[in-house]
């Protein structure tokens, strides 16, 4: 476990050393965020029968922020190992492939969380929704996250410049994320678009978290649990295939 620890600690003291970028700049984006789309809709929207359009959306944004930030420690890191060559002192490492992947995931885990848990302290001063579910909440917190982060890491050992990672987040995760069901229910949609998007798996993600907040989802939350866990596991299957033929990493 000894090199497990020391990957990890090394990736989890890259977050510390660049916080004002790695955790503080996406606090504030999410805030602003909350700030323009509450101050627009407060008075407009009831998605939930007695529930502030604010309230809705905080959960929403705090998820939004975990999955984008653990997909971008996982991927930043790699593509810049790579571009840099130090990811040569990684590899000729006495590490194991899984130790490896844990060891991204989990730092990936970290970030995601740190800056969830920014977003939903700082959100608190424009509204409190409550807490019915906080396992559900841990949950779907934990699963995202280590979902996203394995599909960073698939994304920095594919990529071979920024631009292509750039690529990546800009034409699938951002709007796989956008359009989840952060400031908005399916319900709302046309049948046609609420059939797509139960295709996003984003959407189980956003759904289940906010159903911990209020006790109330679009879909059940044991469904979308069973969908993320599931989700998960085929991400792990891939990135761990991808590591142990050293796919753009070796040679």
């Amino acid at each position: 476990m000894l090199s497990f620890y020391t990957l990890f600690y090394k990736e989890v003291l890259r977050v510390q050393k660049v916080a004002f970028q790695t955790l503080l700049a996406p606090i504030l984006t999410a805030l602003l965020y909350l700030l323009i789309f509450s101050h627009v809709l407060e008075q407009h929207v009831e998605v939930y029968p007695g529930v502030r359009y604010t309230a809705f959306l905080i959960p929403g944004l705090v998820m939004m922020s975990v999955l984008q930030n653990a997909f971008a420690n996982s991927s930043s890191s790699l593509i810049q190992s790579k571009i840099t060559g130090n990811i040569v002192f990684v590899l000729l490492a006495p590490i194991a492939y899984g130790e490896f992947f844990a060891a991204y995931v989990l730092a990936s885990v970290v970030r995601g969380l740190a800056v969830g848990l920014g977003v939903y302290l700082s959100a608190l001063w424009f509204s409190q929704p409550p807490m019915q579910y906080p396992l559900w909440i841990v949950s779907f917190a934990l699963l995202g996250s280590a979902f996203l982060g394995a599909m960073g890491v698939v994304a920095g050992i594919w990529a071979e410049k920024f631009d292509q990672l750039a690529g990546f987040q800009n034409f699938i995760i951002m709007p796989l994320t956008f359009l989840s069901g952060v400031f908005y229910s399916i319900h709302s949609l046309p049948t046609f678009w609420q059939s797509l998007s139960r295709f996003n798996p984003f959407f189980y993600m956003i759904d289940g978290f906010r159903y911990g907040f209020f006790g109330t989802s679009d879909i059940s939350p044991w469904f979308s649990v069973a969908v993320v866990g599931g989700c998960l596991l085929a991400m792990t299957g891939i990135t761990l295939v991808m590591l142990r033929s050293g796919y753009k990493l070796r040679g």
